[in-house]
């Protein structure tokens, strides 16, 4: 059985549809283990609040999500996933991790994971990544055992810098990470 830590930030639009591919995850067999940034824990937004959020993914997984960067720490030390992913993974995140900054639960949770040499799978959702974060993006596209979930530009029109992960993907991103291997293209046609 693969053991997954599943990790959302706080890109608030995706979080159902996320929840939707923990739900699918969890029916396939996978051991999913949630974790939460702590403004995954404490926001009320229009699109779900943290209560929510919370209570869904208890009844999905049947597990507490892991909130504290105290709770993240073991993962990596402990092995306690084969397989850390950030789905959504904002931009705010993504610069974060580039830059070795470790203030969340879900930072922790994948320098935990990454300095033991295991695999972090990154779902983005930011309205910045081929702007301001394109950097970040570089630098992590070029780390080891980071590996993305294929992109796509989600409105090119109306925010031309903005990129979305195709959550559908989640899965497919995850058996080729395990194998050590990025799943391609990484960047995909927008619609």
């Amino acid at each position: 059985m693969i053991r997954i830590g599943y990790a959302l930030t706080g890109s608030f639009c995706t979080i159902r549809e996320s929840l939707e591919v923990i739900k699918e995850l969890v029916n396939k067999g996978y051991d999913v283990h949630p974790i939460i940034s702590y403004n995954v824990a404490s926001f009320a937004t229009r699109f779900i609040d943290s209560d929510e959020t919370i209570r869904l993914l208890v009844e999905i997984t049947g597990k507490e999500p892991i909130s504290t960067i105290q709770g993240a720490e073991p993962i990596g030390p402990k092995r306690l996933f084969d397989v850390v992913v950030v789905a959504p993974c904002t931009g705010n995140t993504m610069a974060k991790l580039a830059n070795a900054i470790t203030d969340t639960p879900v930072l922790m949770a994948c320098k935990s994971q990454l300095r033991n040499q295991r695999p972090v799978v990154l779902a983005l959702a930011t309205n910045d990544a081929l702007s301001a974060n394109a950097k970040n993006l570089g630098i992590l596209l070029n780390t080891s055992n980071v590996y993305f979930v294929p992109v796509k530009q989600d409105n090119y029109e109306g925010k031309p810098r903005s990129m979305v992960a195709d959550f559908s993907l989640i899965e497919s991103t995850i058996l080729k990470a395990l194998e050590g291997e990025q799943l391609q293209p990484i960047i995909l046609c927008a619609e």
